[in-house]
């Protein structure tokens, strides 16, 4: 996002994401329990319920493709101040470079949560509620990225000498500025720097006082909004049955639509032609049709399923 803003940043890693996500776990029995019944993208190819479900995940990956099209385009057309004005650091070779990258490791969360399927059915011979079963999972799962950011924000709290703002209402020094610090964020991650509008100081100068209890709060927010897509996540996933694997599809798929809409909020596509414009509207319209095929394809699996 940092170099391509919110639209195509996360379009393109999400699509890296959701392709490697979805597909990856159900073609190699290695994802799987040893004793479950494996699914093969052959096997399911070769029912009608699979069949459209498959159909799906590729009308998705187009409209990501299609989305990508269009951040292509509107980088060729678009005057280099015209980018700058949106996106200060606009850097298409170094973007994409950057979002493949992290699109295709972001993908490891869906590895882990098929590989949490032994949780799962521990939590539910504990007697939890099929519906509910999936949430221990997460506890596993969201330790590793929990490690790695505190780890690093450590560091960052060490080279800066910026821990002590966890317990004083007022800063020594002006907060560092983006080319001091480096920021890690992965496709899954909620966006941070890149939609914050930092307030004008309207305090006298030298007063750096810090509303403590707001931060606190929405910090504690934005963690707990964060962390509710995947409780719905696990929600949704257990009724998609043995065709689970498309649910990546759908989440990754919905936050390319959203990202985008954002985008569009914050002008990151003003000033760029007609057919940017339609790309990247025809991209979200494909990505929506994806939802619902994919959906239809579940629908039809639990009819066929059903007594």
């Amino acid at each position: 996002m940092r170099y391509l803003g919110m639209s195509l940043g996360m379009g393109v890693a999400l699509g890296y994401c959701a392709a490697f996500g979805t597909l990856v776990p159900p073609m190699f029995p290695a994802f799987f329990p040893k004793g479950a019944v494996v699914e093969t993208i052959r096997q399911i190819a070769a029912t009608t319920p699979g069949q459209v479900t498959l159909a799906g995940v590729a009308i998705c990956l187009l409209g990501i493709g299609i989305a990508a099209l269009a951040g292509l385009t509107k980088e060729r057309e678009m005057p280099e101040e015209e980018k700058k004005k949106a996106i200060a650091e606009f850097s298409f070779t170094k973007g994409i470079l950057v979002a493949t990258f992290s699109g295709i490791m972001s993908a490891c969360f869906a590895f882990a949560i098929t590989w949490g399927a032994p949780i799962k059915d521990s939590s539910i011979q504990a007697g939890t509620s099929a519906i509910w079963s999936g949430l221990p999972r997460y506890i596993v799962i969201m330790l590793g990225g929990f490690t790695t950011n505190f780890v690093w924000c450590v560091l960052l709290y060490i080279k800066n000498k910026t821990g002590y703002q966890f317990f004083s209402g007022t800063l020594r020094n002006d907060p560092p500025q983006r080319n001091q610090e480096t920021i890690i964020e992965t496709a899954v991650d909620a966006p941070s720097e890149e939609v914050v509008k930092h307030a004008p100081r309207t305090a006298a100068a030298g007063d750096h006082r810090v509303p403590m209890l707001k931060n606190y709060l929405f910090s504690a927010l934005a963690g707990t909004t964060w962390y509710f897509q995947f409780f719905f996540y696990a929600m949704g996933e257990v009724k998609m049955g043995k065709y689970n694997f498309a649910s990546w599809t759908l989440h990754m798929a919905s936050i390319i639509i959203f990202s985008t809409m954002w985008g569009w909020i914050l002008h990151e596509w003003k000033g760029s032609s007609k057919k940017a414009h339609s790309l990247i509207a025809s991209g979200i319209a494909v990505l929506i049709l994806s939802t619902i095929v994919i959906g239809l394809g579940t629908w039809l699996k639990s009819k066929a399923i059903a007594p």
